[in-house]
């Protein structure tokens, strides 16, 4: 079982930066993918960000793509998401997610889930 715990959101004006954590109490974080997704009130749960097991391959959501960085650090059981030049479309509650092996865009194939931390953008 692996428990994922986010940290890092909160309130920020337009066009400011957050940097979200998401830390892993698994041992072998290191053999999981990792993702990014969020919630806006109102909407379905939503693809945000990706990477592979050893952090060589990303993938984003085209409405963040050259906003937002998404990294890990295998040694601290960790992957963030750094958030540039935020919108006030950004807002959401943000999740971190893990499956073995291999990433995907697609939340039903994640199989461990954060408690979700919220990012809240004025304009």
């Amino acid at each position: 079982q692996v428990q994922l715990i986010e940290s890092g959101g909160g309130l920020v004006q337009a066009g400011d930066s957050l940097r979200l954590s998401c830390a892993a109490s698994e041992r072998t974080f290191s053999s999981y993918a990792m993702g990014w997704f969020r919630q806006a009130p109102g909407k379905e749960r939503e693809f945000v960000a990706a990477i592979s097991v050893n952090g060589r391959s990303t993938y984003y959501a085209d409405s963040v793509k050259g906003r937002f960085t998404i990294s890990r650090d295998n040694a601290k059981n960790t992957v963030y998401l750094q958030m540039n030049t935020l919108k006030p479309e950004d807002t959401a509650v943000y999740y971190c997610a893990a499956r073995q092996t291999y990433w995907s865009t697609k939340e039903s194939l994640y199989n461990y889930w954060g408690q979700g931390t919220q990012v809240t953008v004025s304009s």
